[in-house]
């Protein structure tokens, strides 16, 4: 096969698998994005050798999905989650915290975790801040070496990651593990976006 030809059947598979997994993400909930590829190339008649597609094409996916498909009840989830979020921020302020992941990115769904990045001199210093305000958590797998821990707790929209990582780490630009920069937002930010949310909802913010 010529050289361009299997670049262009490369690409094709990538996109098919991207634009599975987005669907399965956004209407059957799974949030991991490996095994989001991995059903889809299954789905697709693949095996799982193929040259599977970035996160980021799987997002782009997604963000077509949902506004294709769930464009009237997307915006008021993502806006209700990021509401959970701001309070979280305020209630963690003393911990520098920041909203990062898909309820920032606007990529989140009913199955979605709230991602927080909270800075302390140890996770037991937070755990002691969550016992003393009666606010139940668990612990949950780092999945960045350097989180010192993950601590899960409820809100009234979904759960949310408290990942708590070391004072000095606030300064170190975090990614992905595909690479790509983890954005991310503080309170003053967060609480910007909520408006505009709010209006494309039609709720009135005032």
């Amino acid at each position: 096969m010529p050289r361009h030809d299997r670049s262009r059947s490369t690409a094709t598979v990538r996109a098919s698998i991207a634009s599975a997994a987005a669907r399965l993400m956004a209407e059957d909930g799974i949030t991991d994005y490996h095994h989001a590829k991995k059903k889809a190339a299954r789905q697709l008649g693949l095996n799982e050798h193929v040259s599977f597609p970035d996160n980021a094409e799987i997002d782009a996916e997604l963000r077509a999905y949902r506004s294709l498909y769930q464009r009237e009840r997307h915006p008021e989830l993502i806006a209700r989650l990021r509401r959970a979020a701001l309070e979280l921020l305020e209630l963690l302020a003393d911990f520098r915290p920041w909203l990062t992941g898909s309820v920032l990115e606007g990529t989140a769904g009913e199955h979605s975790r709230i991602d927080i990045l909270i800075f302390a001199d140890s996770a037991k210093e937070v755990e002691i801040f969550l016992l003393n305000r009666d606010i139940p958590f668990i612990h949950g797998t780092p999945r960045h070496d350097k989180a010192e821990a993950v601590l899960v707790v409820d809100t009234e929209v979904a759960s949310a990651n408290l990942i708590v990582f070391p004072v000095a780490a606030e300064r170190i630009r975090l990614k992905y593990h595909d690479g790509r920069p983890r954005q991310r937002v503080q309170i003053e930010a967060l609480r910007a976006l909520l408006p505009a949310a709010e209006r494309e909802m039609g709720f009135d913010s005032n």
